[in-house]
């Protein structure tokens, strides 16, 4: 997003009342624009292919092609779209896969208007947002049965993860940090150990619960 151009978005759930009031929500908001609504996953990965928005706001259970499905479908086509889940459902078992599938955040519906425009504004940007409830469930669900040691991290290695934070590739971190990607996916390699995860957006969910991130 440059200079004072709106976030483009795209609503996908199967509800019309929802979306209706999701762009409603929206559009009534200075600095958003939605550009078009989809009511299963299978419709939102096609319509963001051509409407190309900057946050896809994807609900997770509907008929005929659910979220977790779509997102991956996004992930695997390389869509720039971020996606940020928005669903009643906080367990386990939509949770995780809906971040490992590519998700750059997960909010409840319950949310509050301010929080949802601050989460739409932060996904746009490439950061991880989880509401406290998913945050709380992410942190518990990707500790290892023996906990990390206290190990803390290195300097490199809180440089490496901020800007995981801020949605960075391997690649730009690189160059950021003047060093090589195999550099990189060391560090990477090196901090998921101390801090006991396994992916990207485990680091971020953790170190944010650990108050190493900000």
């Amino acid at each position: 997003m440059t200079g004072d151009a709106p976030i483009t978005l795209l609503i996908v759930d199967d509800h019309p009342v929802v979306r209706d009031g999701l762009r409603g929500m929206f559009e009534s908001a200075p600095g958003f624009h939605v550009l078009g609504e989809a009511s299963n996953g299978v419709e939102a990965v096609s319509l963001a292919a051509g409407l190309d928005p900057d946050v896809i706001l994807m609900d997770l259970r509907m008929p005929g092609g659910g979220g977790v499905d779509a997102i991956r479908e996004l992930s695997r086509t390389g869509a720039r779209a971020k996606v940020l889940v928005l669903t009643t459902y906080d367990t386990d078992s939509d949770t995780l896969p809906a971040i490992e599938a590519g998700a750059t955040g997960y909010l409840l519906k319950d949310a509050p208007r301010e929080e949802l425009f601050t989460a739409v504004r932060a996904a746009s940007e490439g950061r991880t947002v989880l509401s406290p409830a998913v945050a709380s469930r992410l942190v518990s669900a990707v500790r290892t049965p023996r906990a990390p040691g206290n190990e803390p991290l290195s300097a490199r290695e809180r440089e490496v993860l901020a800007l995981v934070a801020k949605g960075t590739s391997n690649r730009e971190i690189a160059r950021e940090l003047f060093i090589s990607e195999a550099t990189v996916k060391t560090h990477l390699t090196h901090l998921y150990a101390k801090l006991g995860v396994k992916d990207r957006a485990a680091a971020v969910a953790v170190a944010y619960d650990r108050g190493i991130l900000g």
